[in-house]
């Protein structure tokens, strides 16, 4: 029986995403600034066929709370992300490659020319992953008090993408011709000047770099908010769940996929990739000790120090072995919104602060298991509508990616869920997007046919 093929990604931090991975027997503390550590996790993670391995990013340093930070050195001493990937990209041949980039803190020609020339060193395995920042720390590092509005952080970022994509198609795809006998390099009427003048962005000129091998590399966003639903549903083409159950996760699905259609997209333009962490042993028991072992690792501060962070109000005060008052809760969020609601609901379960901040995953589901049953989860999710694949993370690497890779994959493959080779050389390919076309080639073509 032909069933629906899952897409696999993995965002990978140094030694892995939980918090404590540092402290792992297998793990490298120096992980982050090593490339072959990078080039290693890549490797494995393109051994078992993912489409993508992505990285996620901040551009600040948490300023205060250093000490507790210590215990915890999460985003800190880590390469950027698109000089790294670069690196990677000479250590693979397949896998896509992804990474953050935030359009509060950043320029358009910039993103545009970082990611066309990621796009053309990996021969067309780059995705931008579209984000507004979502911490103070990063604007405060770029001059500013505090991040601007929710609001005003998507209009910004719905322009800034827009932008973006007139750079990237500011030459047609045929404009570089090298020609030796006329002495041309290009040919001069392929060329669109860019000449935009909006709320946020004033651009004349055009990206010194040629079409790059997708089109576009792929655009990826994450936003849970009704604003940033919408950003997604007009351009994103690949997004990544946050819900933590398979109902939240249909729900998501369906409403961010119903969307699409005002903006002239069809369902099949956007891969929605659930949020996962998989821990695998040979039976359920093995992974559940696995899971305990590492969440004994972390530090009782760093936890409580994230829960304030993510709900935007300091719980330190509070005694680790009581409930944590309702009315600490703040009204709302100006932040992430799935990671406020998800502090929010743990808290109204009545939980301790120290049960909250254990049990609290950043609205993602914790698959603990065989590889039988964690294959039989990521089925029963894509089965039920609730994911096109998964955004996988792995508390602790080289180890959980290597036994997923090794034993999770080839029952998904066994099940014919997931490829057994790679059959494009393109992550659009990976992923059966369509590569976008040239607007100026598009115009040219229809003033052609009037």
């Amino acid at each position: 029986m032909s069933r629906k093929q899952m897409a696999l990604a993995t965002l990978v931090q140094p030694n892995g995403n939980h918090l404590a991975a540092w402290l792992a027997p297998e793990a490298q503390p120096d992980a982050g600034t090593d490339i072959a550590w990078w080039q290693r996790m890549a490797q494995i993670a393109e051994r078992g066929k993912f489409d993508l391995f992505f990285i996620a990013d901040t551009p600040t340093v948490r300023t205060d709370n250093m000490k507790i930070w210590s215990h915890a050195p999460t985003f800190m001493n880590q390469l950027e992300p698109l000089t790294m990937l670069s690196a990677v990209a000479g250590a693979t041949s397949r896998i896509g490659l992804g990474a953050t980039a935030s359009t509060s803190f950043n320029e358009p020609y910039n993103v545009a020319r970082y990611f066309a020339s990621l796009d053309h060193i990996s021969h067309g395995r780059s995705a931008w992953n579209v984000v507004t920042s979502a911490n103070d720390y990063a604007a405060k590092n770029y001059g500013h008090a505090k991040l601007a509005p929710h609001s005003e952080r998507y209009e910004r970022a719905e322009e800034f993408v827009d932008v973006v994509k007139q750079l990237w198609d500011c030459w047609e795809p045929d404009a570089f011709i090298y020609d030796r006998e006329q002495k041309l390099t290009f040919d001069p009427a392929k060329f669109h000047i860019v000449d935009h003048q909006g709320k946020h962005f004033r651009v004349n000129g055009g990206l010194n770099i040629a079409p790059v091998p997708q089109g576009h590399p792929v655009i990826i966003q994450a936003g849970a908010s009704d604003t940033g639903r919408e950003l997604a549903a007009k351009t994103a083409e690949v997004v990544f769940g946050t819900s933590a159950t398979i109902k939240g996760a249909v729900e998501f699905y369906k409403d961010l996929k119903g969307r699409m259609a005002k903006y002239g997209r069809h369902p099949d333009e956007l891969k929605i990739m659930g949020g996962i962490t998989v821990i695998v042993g040979d039976t359920q028991e093995e992974a559940e000790e696995r899971n305990r072992q590492y969440m004994e690792l972390l530090h009782p501060a760093v936890g409580v120090m994230r829960l304030g962070q993510d709900l935007e109000t300091d719980l330190s005060d509070l005694p680790l072995d009581e409930p944590v008052p309702e009315d600490r809760i703040p009204a709302t969020s100006n932040h992430h919104q799935a990671y406020f609601a998800e502090i929010a609901g743990l808290i109204r379960e009545g939980l301790t602060l120290r049960q909250v901040a254990m049990r609290y995953n950043r609205s993602k589901a914790t698959f603990c298991g065989s590889p039988t049953q964690v294959a039989d989860v990521m089925q029963e999710w894509v089965e039920a509508g609730a994911c096109d694949g998964f955004m996988v993370t792995f508390p602790v690497m080289p180890t959980c990616l290597a036994d997923f890779v090794d034993k999770v994959v080839p029952e998904l493959q066994r099940r014919g869920l997931f490829r057994e080779e790679y059959t494009g050389t393109t992550l659009r390919e990976h992923l059966g997007l369509s590569k976008p076309v040239n607007r100026n080639l598009a115009a040219a073509t229809r003033t052609a046919a009037e």
